[in-house]
């Protein structure tokens, strides 16, 4: 395949911000949509992108996750928005079992000023960001640091959420599929979000749009398992039918915030 100038840049600003709008790729070359859908369907084609639900993502490898740095600036305002959410959901003194992920990472920054909360969590991220209130109890599982996610995930973290039943339960996905089927990168964490569900009295699953037709390997559960869904936008498309159904509808909280006016 030959490409382009253009669509080489575009593949540089993927592999550098992880995903953009159609938009946005339009306006930063001067272009217009259907110019950057023509291209977009090229490098699609070629597995060098991958299209998604209003935009496109760099492909990488098949079947792997983003860098931890990469996940951590992608789609910020929309975590930022869900975080700060969850974080007010939360009242103090709460038991909570936090999970792995970029956005769970900012719910602990935002939960750090509640007084007395005891955290049980395999993200040492959260952990760090918690432990900066003393009032807190941090509970954390022995094992091998995944790096560069910072995170343990092994049968002694997955142990450690099965010997506590708490108040909240907050754990994110790799990607969601149209029938509503959660999905993962390694079937370890598929079994650590299931435990993490099936250990507190409030589960809480936190998906921004970039989860939504994301593919990931590993499956297990449904959109309609936990208590609350918080996104920051209803999907359409391929997920109008699913978000059209009550089950899924009655669990939703949609994050807004200044930042994403």
């Amino acid at each position: 395949m030959n490409i382009s100038t253009r669509q080489r840049d575009i593949i540089d600003i993927l592999r550098r911000d992880s995903f953009a709008s159609i938009e946005a790729l339009a306006d930063h070359f001067a272009v217009t949509p259907q110019t950057v859908r023509r291209d977009v369907n090229m490098l699609s084609d070629a597995n060098l992108v991958r299209r998604r639900h209003g935009g496109v993502e760099y492909a990488g490898e098949p079947g792997m996750n983003l860098s931890y740095d990469s996940r951590q600036v992608t789609n910020i305002a929309a975590k930022h928005a869900i975080s700060l959410h969850v974080a007010n959901l939360i009242p103090d003194g709460a038991s909570i079992l936090i999970g792995i992920g970029s956005t769970l990472e900012l719910v602990a920054l935002n939960l750090v000023d509640h007084r007395h909360l005891t955290v049980i969590t395999n993200n040492l991220n959260a952990a760090m960001a918690l432990g900066n209130n003393p009032g807190n109890r941090i509970v954390i599982p022995g094992g091998t640091l995944r790096l560069p996610d910072r995170d343990v995930i092994s049968p002694d973290a997955e142990a450690m959420f099965n010997n506590y039943k708490v108040d909240y339960g907050l754990f994110g996905v790799g990607g969601i599929e149209p029938d509503g089927t959660l999905t993962d990168f390694d079937h370890r964490e598929v079994s650590l979000r299931q435990a993490i569900a099936g250990n507190c009295r409030n589960s809480i699953l936190v998906a921004d749009k970039s989860k939504f037709g994301r593919p990931a390997p590993a499956k297990g559960g449904h959109i309609t398992d936990p208590d609350i869904v918080v996104v920051d936008s209803i999907p359409d498309g391929p997920f109008a039918p699913l978000f059209d159904r009550q089950d899924v509808r009655s669990r939703l909280h949609i994050a807004k915030s200044e930042v994403l006016k």
